[in-house]
């Protein structure tokens, strides 16, 4: 899906060839479907797989907002830290009364969702190996599926825990309310450059593994530069999930998607 390109405005197309626009966007967003012979289908195959997200997507925020839920999808490459920063902001959520679900989406095992259990959330797996070809990405569709295993009623704040993939994932509308992801200080400052849709489209990027940092020849500033060339208004949260350090600012950002709702506020 990394090669399908869609503009701010909804229309989609593919690019044939290098040429001039009117209209900002950057190269990188998209793929060229002229080397296969069947790029015009393709194109409209994906525009309809597209439209049903978005259905779906709506339907989800609907349903969401019907409940009084707040949503946020959290993202990342392989390896950068979820589950163990979600295991983190599960027992905070737990101990402050705020009733947290998780959507935990993998490709196939439990594993993530077992780590996740036991933290007084309300937990759905969601495996697109079972029934969604094996997808390196969630989508609304397959959240909606997930939503059937949650009484949103009993909930004040959903986390989504998308497949580990730094394309797909954050080119599909699953019906949250804000979008993080996680970069962990090993995977290179360049990742803003090669992956711009990820870092372009969400709201905040958590920098994970500090605690690596001696170990490294890791560039923080220069990885900040270059995600200000792609979304300069980026909420950028250090931590490092393994130690706790920083994860204040992570659970202060979490609060303020919820405040948006006018949520409850936590007890101390």
């Amino acid at each position: 899906m990394g090669r399908f390109h869609r503009h701010d405005d909804g229309t989609e197309h593919e690019h044939e060839h290098e040429h001039p626009h009117d209209h900002p966007h950057e190269h990188g967003d998209h793929g060229d479907h002229s080397g296969y012979a069947t790029g015009v289908e393709r194109v409209e195959v994906l525009a309809r797989i597209f439209d049903e997200n978005d259905a779906a997507a709506l339907a989800n925020r609907t349903a969401f907002d019907s409940a009084g839920v707040r949503c946020v999808n959290l993202m990342s490459g392989p390896g950068a830290g979820k589950t163990t920063l979600l295991a983190s902001t599960l027992a905070h959520l737990r101990d402050r009364g705020v009733r947290a679900g998780v959507v935990e989406g993998d490709i196939e095992t439990s594993i993530d969702a077992d780590r996740l259990s036991g933290l007084g959330a309300q937990v759905a797996l969601l495996n697109t190996g079972d029934g969604f070809g094996g997808e390196c990405h969630l989508d609304a569709p397959m959240v909606a599926r997930a939503l059937t295993r949650l009484d949103l009623t009993a909930l004040d704040l959903l986390l989504i825990e998308n497949v580990g993939n730094l394309v797909c994932p954050a080119e599909f509308d699953v019906g949250a309310h804000g979008s993080a992801m996680v970069y962990a200080v090993t995977e290179g400052e360049e990742k803003p450059l090669k992956y711009p849709v990820m870092f372009r489209t969400v709201d905040a990027v958590i920098v994970n593994k500090l605690d690596l940092l001696p170990y490294l020849d890791a560039d923080l500033d220069l990885f900040r530069a270059n995600l200000a060339k792609v979304n300069p208004d980026a909420v950028v949260i250090p931590l490092s999930a393994r130690t706790g350090d920083g994860l204040a600012a992570w659970f202060s950002w979490l609060s303020s998607v919820r405040d948006r709702a006018g949520a409850p506020a936590e007890t101390a």
